[in-house]
């Protein structure tokens, strides 16, 4: 077990560091990614841990495709910060987040056609709010962020709730994709049930690794976009996999966040060539690990939620 600490380039998702934890299979030689975000609690973290295990065991299904298309992830910046890291990010999609605590829909806007200025006319522009509007407030952003953009591909949980997303969805003619109802969710299949969203998008280590979310792919019977959880590498390579394994892959996948980064515990980190993240196993680096090693105090942090996580399975199993 290595505990990590790496640097943000910006905040992103209310933090500046990212921790992590990385287990080692000493019969295969391989690492698995544990880094559930710190405000989660055992329950919540509980799946991340069964991601780390599966990778760390090699139990990922055969690849059909040997690269994954990605997007350049765009945090609430300004509009230069913004047009930068699309500039940077060497990709033809991006996702945009919106909708951020503290800014405005003019905020937004701008943020919005400074990375369409950025792709130029045949990039795709998504935006991802985070459940962060009412129904109303949705729809008159949403509205406003395509013509914005030139036209969205889709929207990412506009709302919190799976019925404020379907409400939203049969207002507006952006397409509607699913997150937090998904993987937040008692009922993941709930989305489907109420027609809430045309595209599903999962993510490896809060659903309990690549298999289960084949599975869930399979069940929910929407297109899917495999996104980060913001890992490492070797949490990223995860995501390849899932995305890799996946009948079709209609879209550009939110995989590239280790651009987001300063560091990363890999000789080779995943990061996009041409828009795309190769299909492989990043090579984990000893000397990134003693670099990035956490302090003490945090170490210890990290093995006290492995036991409460622990403790929680064996509350199930009795």
């Amino acid at each position: 077990m290595r505990v990590w600490s790496i640097p943000m380039r910006t905040r992103f998702r209310g933090i500046t560091v990212r921790e992590g934890v990385l287990f080692q299979d000493p019969d295969t030689g391989r690492w698995g990614e544990w880094s559930p975000f710190l405000d989660y609690d055992p329950a919540v973290s509980e799946p991340w841990l069964r991601c780390a295990e599966e990778a760390a065991a090699g139990d990922w299904p055969e690849p059909l495709r040997a690269s994954v298309p990605v997007n350049v992830t765009v945090p609430a910046v300004g509009p230069q910060a913004a047009y930068d890291v699309v500039r940077r990010g060497g990709c033809r999609t991006a996702k945009v987040k919106v909708a951020e605590p503290g800014q405005t829909l003019a905020d937004d806007l701008a943020r919005v056609e400074a990375v369409r200025d950025a792709l130029g006319p045949e990039g795709r522009v998504r935006v991802d709010a985070n459940g962060g509007w009412p129904v109303e407030e949705a729809v008159a952003a949403v509205r406003a962020l395509d013509r914005a953009a030139g036209g969205l591909e889709y929207v990412e949980q506009p709302c919190a709730s799976v019925e404020d997303l379907a409400r939203v969805r049969r207002r507006v003619d952006v397409p509607v994709a699913a997150d937090e109802s998904i993987r937040r969710a008692a009922d993941p299949y709930r989305v489907r049930d109420l027609e809430a969203a045309d595209i599903a998008v999962l993510k490896v280590q809060p659903l309990g690794g690549v298999r289960a979310c084949l599975r869930i792919a399979e069940d929910i019977g929407l297109p899917v976009v495999v996104s980060s959880a913001l890992e490492s590498s070797v949490g990223i390579a995860a995501g390849v996999a899932l995305a890799a394994a996946l009948p079709e892959l209609p879209h550009a996948c939110g995989l590239a966040t280790v651009q987001l980064l300063t560091d990363d515990v890999t000789v080779d980190p995943l990061l996009p060539v041409d828009g795309a993240l190769p299909v492989r196993l990043p090579t984990v680096d000893p000397a990134a690990l003693d670099r990035l090693s956490a302090d003490p105090e945090r170490v210890a942090a990290w093995e006290a939620r492995l036991a409460a996580v622990r403790a929680v399975r064996q509350d199930r199993r009795s």
